[in-house]
């Protein structure tokens, strides 16, 4: 029986990640591209990968999987509200995607996906309760419940980058103020070790975690600042849903301890011990593939769905 192939994408604020993975979840082929700023070159860069898949692997592919940064509403199908990419917001994904893709495909928030990726895939596989985190350009989330994706009444569950965990902080780009995102993500690491340096310097997040690696004490000081402030999130994650398990992914965790260290000591320090002793907290074991193979999976999981109400043979 031919060996048969499911697509993802994953958009973020700076990067498009792509690929193919088999029923197995192994992954067939990947690859990355920049994120063009303006939705009519999305559509355009998204049917030139998709057409070079399909002429590389023809009819191999059932089924296509989106992950787009944004609240993504369930009814509209379409991304509302997007901090971190605004040319998504209120764009009609569907309409625009069905005349690129002519095979079956599903949309959701990327954060979402990516949960379903590591839950299928990855660190998450065998846990039936998980809140994912990808730290990042912002910070997005998803939540397993019971071995399912939770996606809320209207499809906007899980945005714990939008909680407040500093009342005094930094307006995000969703208009609240003191985000998880504002104190967490890569640019508050920057914004961080500036303040804490007093340069003005053009640096990215991955400068930061070289210098902190070299002994530079503005940029460990840096990490302890987002530590903190994301441990307050943990604390409130395990405080309210005692999940078993939390795992954090996206590019800022390459830095591994740096990040992770003070924000499992200030999650401790601020959760109810009995909740806390019972989740185990870890990296994400799928790292920035997560997204794409998320996608691809809750992709194959939907046309299987679609098929079995219809009495049709899985794909």
């Amino acid at each position: 029986m031919p060996e048969k192939y499911y697509a993802g994408f994953d958009l973020g604020g700076t990067e498009l990640k792509y690929g193919l993975i088999n029923s197995s979840g192994r992954v067939i082929f990947k690859n990355k591209v920049s994120s063009p700023p303006d939705i009519e070159q999305l559509m355009a860069l998204i049917e030139n990968l998709w057409t070079e898949l399909w002429r590389k692997y023809p009819r191999k592919i059932k089924a296509v999987g989106f992950g787009f940064a944004g609240f993504y509403s369930l009814k509209q199908k379409r991304i509302l509200h997007s901090p971190n990419y605004p040319a998504l917001n209120n764009y009609p994904l569907f309409p625009a995607l069905k005349k690129i893709i002519p095979i079956p495909f599903s949309v959701h928030n990327d954060a979402n996906l990516a949960a379903f990726g590591e839950y299928m895939y990855g660190s998450g596989r065998g846990v039936q309760s998980l809140v994912f985190l990808t730290v990042g350009t912002g910070v997005g989330s998803g939540i397993i419940l019971g071995g399912e994706l939770w996606q809320g009444k209207c499809g906007f569950a899980g945005e714990l980058g939008h909680i407040t965990v500093n009342p005094e902080g930094m307006r995000c780009n969703c208009g609240n103020i003191g985000c998880l995102e504002t104190e967490v993500s890569a640019p508050a690491l920057v914004r961080n070790y500036r303040n804490f340096s007093g340069t003005n310097e053009q640096l990215t997040a991955r400068d930061v975690y070289l210098r902190a690696r070299g002994g530079d004490e503005a940029a460990k000081k840096s990490f302890d600042r987002c530590g903190y402030f994301l441990g307050i999130g943990l604390g409130i994650v395990i405080n309210f849903m005692n999940p078993e398990k939390i795992i954090i992914g996206g590019g800022v965790m390459d830095s591994g301890p740096w990040l992770l260290r003070p924000a499992i000591s200030e999650a401790r320090k601020r959760s109810n011990p009995a909740s806390f002793a019972c989740c185990h907290i870890q990296k994400a074991s799928l790292g920035n593939e997560a997204g794409f193979i998320g996608a691809a999976a809750w992709a194959r999981k939907q046309l299987e769905l679609k098929n079995r109400a219809s009495n049709r043979p899985s794909e």
